[in-house]
């Protein structure tokens, strides 16, 4: 198992745990090390297997069944990836462990099998979907619970900031981040009214309920201003970008981030 450090010394003047270097800065492999195809689907077992085999970290997506239970699945609604319709919020666990991926008899894994499976091995991103805590109450306290008992490292992070929030309550020794994209960035320029300048933008966006983390995982087309904007403000934090692919956001990567959460190549 991986020696880390869940609480360590080192703190922000704002508070909360930071990710221990030696553990995290390594490439994290975008929802597993998927590819179609060798029968290995994003966010499913072989994946997440094939990622622990070559020593990647792992990036996950957790998503709420009807009961709060988290399950591992990025998208709102199943018809993209599964033999099923309809939104993954309206089933239970039960009727979810029926339903089987297109073209594999592999099921949709609940957090707590995930985390079975990955045991410590790698360091695990695992990105909170779903809607505000206050529709999902059970769904980000179950998380938290289980974050807390796993015996290895791990962070959770979310585009929602009252997410990050809830989770900093129910889980304030786990290291929580935010994930931040462009469509953000589009957000933080309408509520500029007009303001084009790059580093406004970015230090709205970013910087935006930045108290209490202890990372960020930005947009590979947005690493290099994020970057600069945390070289002032938070140098501490480690800096992730996603989703890296091509040659040209690899060397962006390599350039102004820690570590890539990438796809689509051994790296």
């Amino acid at each position: 198992m991986i020696a880390f450090k869940r609480d360590p010394g080192i703190r922000r003047q704002h508070g909360g745990p930071l990710l221990d270097r030696d553990t995290f800065v390594r490439p994290i492999a975008h929802r597993g090390l998927h590819d179609r195809n060798q029968g290995r689907l994003e966010n499913t077992a072989p994946a997440f297997q094939a990622a622990i085999e070559r020593g990647y970290g792992i990036e996950c997506d957790l998503q709420p069944a009807s009961d709060g239970t988290p399950m591992v699945f990025h998208d709102e609604r199943l018809d993209r990836l599964m033999a099923a319709t309809g939104f993954i919020d309206a089933h239970s666990p039960v009727m979810l462990a029926r339903f089987r991926y297109k073209g594999l008899d592999e099921k949709i894994l609940t957090f707590a099998q995930f985390l079975d499976l990955v045991a410590g091995r790698v360091p695990l991103l695992v990105e909170v979907k779903g809607k505000d805590p206050g529709v999902h109450t059970a769904f980000v306290a179950r998380i938290a619970q289980a974050a807390r008992a796993y015996q290895g490292p791990i962070a959770l992070m979310s585009f929602n900031s009252a997410v990050v929030a809830a989770l900093a309550e129910r889980a304030p020794k786990i290291p929580r981040g935010a994930v931040v994209g462009g469509q953000q960035v589009l957000a933080s320029l309408w509520a500029g009214k007009g303001s084009k300048r790059e580093g406004t933008t970015i230090s709205r966006t970013v910087g935006a309920g930045r108290a209490g983390l202890g990372f960020y995982a930005v947009d590979v087309k947005l690493v290099a201003a994020a970057r600069k904007w945390m070289s002032l403000h938070a140098p501490d934090l480690l800096l992730f970008t996603w989703t890296v692919r091509t040659p040209r956001q690899r060397a962006a990567a390599a350039r102004w981030a820690d570590a890539p959460i990438f796809e689509g190549y051994e790296a």
